[in-house]
């Protein structure tokens, strides 16, 4: 529930907070002191949309911040969803509005997005209007309402489940039902990428030995020369190669075996390095291009393998990699087309299968929206009757449709306001005020069902009065009897005197500017303020004795 509420520099709003409790709590005072500034402020906190021009005149940021207790399983498991902790089943949730437009929110200090304030919102209010009651008057929201009355979730997510499997198969289908002539001219097509790849006869890492292979022609002169000039000078020269005077050096050494300690060992390690010379020299003579084929013909059957390649890599893909994927990628495709027969026909079958499966689906969920709908037309109509409406006839009109991700049944609320009237769509409902009795008898059945602890109605009894008023007052109390919090802004004195708390909305002047101010009243404060709204231009004793009467009534 909705424990405490901070309010800065909100239109005529200073500085409010509101301390609340459980149960049922009404909020009062002149028209214009500030009571929509107060739902205002709580739509803000609740991410709605709101103009940079609420902000109060002078200041550059407007603030407002709540804090919640008592969370219910659904929120603090959302909460935790979303990697928050929750301490003592409580949460703080603020939001600041600039002057620029820019606004922030905060959950527990730490900085989260207006989609995230929504989501978690909606948990923790449902505010109830004039202009929100239009909500209910949408065909859209019907079918919503229902299933969450209905406790239909997991009827309603295995339809999906089937339903998505359903929708995939038919786009599968339609993509292989293409006419005969598309058909033919993208095989064509496949065909000729395909041809046009194969002829190259490409391989992984050629273009890479081709450019090597390419530079290395292009500088054979130098390569050929420098080759044999390695090879002279270790292998080739008759007199005075590296290789002949290590070998000289080693006959030498070997003729002082056993006058000079130590020379069998130089000796062998003179062996190894003629060795080592007389291989390095044969590698290198490798190096040589002993073909006695022109270089430059070579690298123009070179080019002309690169320019393929290229012209390839222009159609098809970045490198040989690429182009090697695009093919086998085109056959996979004109494989497919070419056994799209075949294959239609296989969805086709699979189609027919998940159709019915969806229909035995929808089916079961219509069953439980129909059972549901009687159990809201009944209590709708005792709440009505309650509310001084007997003669409205509901009624929730439930119509076969074709399959669709929400079932195969068109939802729509229907009422009669008079007797032998037609059922007509709520939108063509035109009394305030018996519009506003019809959202109440609506709400006090469908609220339990959409999560939020906290219930706020703003002027929902605009249009009604006397009895009328009583009545909506005790339908708002009751609702609060069945654990929701229960905040009412209010004109009437027939529901603020029938709240656990009071509070007072009243506009003072200070340093020459208005600010709203926001009073719990105690006992003889509260009985002031219920005879103020009773009327008349002095407060007599008579309304006095009223506003304790009303009070004590249903104590």
């Amino acid at each position: 529930m909705l424990s405490s509420l901070h309010i800065e520099n909100i239109a005529v709003i200073r500085r409010a907070d509101l301390e609340l409790g459980s149960g049922f709590s009404a909020l009062t005072g002149e028209t214009g002191a500030g009571k929509s500034m107060i739902i205002d402020s709580i739509n803000l906190l609740l991410g709605n949309r709101v103009s940079k021009e609420i902000i109060r005149s002078g200041e550059h940021t407007a603030t407002v911040s709540a804090v919640f207790e008592g969370l219910s399983a659904q929120v603090i498991d959302t909460l935790e969803g979303m990697g928050f902790s929750v301490e003592d089943g409580a949460l703080m949730l603020q939001r600041s509005i600039n002057t620029d437009g820019r606004s922030q929110t905060r959950l527990n200090g730490q900085v989260i997005t207006q989609s995230m304030q929504r989501e978690i919102a909606r948990l923790l209010v449902s505010i109830h209007g004039q202009s929100d009651s239009q909500k209910l008057l949408q065909k859209a929201s019907h079918r919503e309402l229902l299933d969450a009355y209905a406790d239909a979730d997991e009827v309603l997510a295995d339809y999906r489940r089937i339903y998505g499997e359903l929708k995939a198969c038919r786009k599968k289908a339609e993509a292989l039902s293409r006419d005969s002539a598309e058909k033919l001219r993208l095989c064509e097509m496949l065909k000729y990428q395909i041809e046009d790849i194969d002829a190259m006869k490409l391989r992984e890492g050629e273009e890479e030995a081709l450019i090597k292979e390419r530079d290395r022609l292009a500088n054979l002169e130098q390569i050929n020369r420098q080759v044999r000039l390695i090879y002279r000078a270790l292998r080739g020269s008759e007199k005075g190669s590296a290789y002949d005077l290590t070998r000289r050096a080693q006959n030498a050494l070997e003729s002082l075996n056993g006058l000079v300690d130590g020379t069998d060992a130089m000796s062998d390690r003179l062996t190894f390095v003629a060795s080592e010379l007389d291989d390095i020299a044969e590698t290198v003579l490798g190096y040589a291009d002993e073909d006695h084929e022109d270089p430059t013909a070579r690298i123009d059957r070179i080019e002309g393998r690169l320019d393929g390649i290229s012209k390839l890599k222009r159609k098809y893909g970045a490198d040989v990699s690429a182009v090697l994927a695009f093919r086998n990628n085109a056959a996979v495709q004109l494989e497919e087309l070419e056994l799209s027969d075949e294959a239609l026909a296989d969805l086709e079958h699979e189609i027919k299968r998940l159709t019915a499966k969806a229909e035995q689906s929808a089916k079961c969920l219509h069953e439980k929206r129909v059972q549901a709908a009687k159990r809201i037309v009944k209590e709708v109509t005792e709440s009505l009757a309650f509310l001084d409406m007997p003669k409205v006839r509901f009624e929730i009109s439930i119509v076969s449709a074709e399959l669709s991700e929400h079932g195969a049944d068109d939802v729509e609320f229907l009422i009669a306001t008079n007797p032998g009237e037609p059922l007509l769509p709520m939108i063509k409902i035109a009394s305030g005020g018996e519009l506003s009795r019809i959202m109440l008898a609506l709400r006090s059945v469908l609220n339990d069902r959409e999560g939020a602890d906290t219930v706020i109605f703003d002027e929902i009894d605009s249009g009604v009065s006397g009895k009328t008023s009583r009545k909506i007052g005790i339908k708002l109390m009751q609702t609060a009897q069945k654990g929701a919090q229960v905040i009412c802004v209010t004109h009437s004195a027939q529901i603020a005197s029938l709240a656990d708390a009071h509070y007072q909305i009243t506009k003072n002047e200070r340093n020459g500017r208005a600010e709203t101010d926001v009073t719990r009243l105690d006992e003889l404060e509260r009985v002031e303020e219920i005879a103020r709204i009773l009327g008349g231009i002095e407060i007599t004793s008579a309304q006095r004795d009223a506003a304790r009467e009303m009070i004590e009534e249903y104590r």
